[in-house]
């Protein structure tokens, strides 16, 4: 089992590397929402902070996270990356933006 947020750092790198990749290439896709659906566990730890995380249950995953012990949730991201004067616009998996592309 892996937690929430490591799963999504890690899809964040894998798509930065899938940018990367296609620098100078002649076809270039605009990135748009992703939705990733994820069963979840969630686990509260004892003590002052009462600290909640959200463990992502992997396929064949022992019995020890039952039905009942288990969620599914989806979760949409709409990537972004820094634009000009700090704006934020929407992430190209590669090369510079070509008119009329959409």
């Amino acid at each position: 089992m892996l937690e929430l947020t490591e799963m999504i750092r890690e899809l964040r790198a894998q798509l930065t590397a899938a940018a990367a990749d296609g620098t100078g290439e002649s076809l270039q896709f605009e990135v748009g929402p992703i939705e990733i659906e994820v069963s979840v566990a969630v686990s509260k730890e004892a003590g002052g902070s009462g600290k909640v995380r959200f463990l992502v249950v992997e396929a064949g995953a022992d019995g020890k996270y039952a039905r009942a012990e288990t969620q599914r949730i989806t979760i949409t991201l709409q990537p972004t990356s820094p634009g000009p004067g700090g704006t934020r616009t929407a992430t190209r998996i590669s090369g510079a933006e070509v008119p009329e592309e959409r």
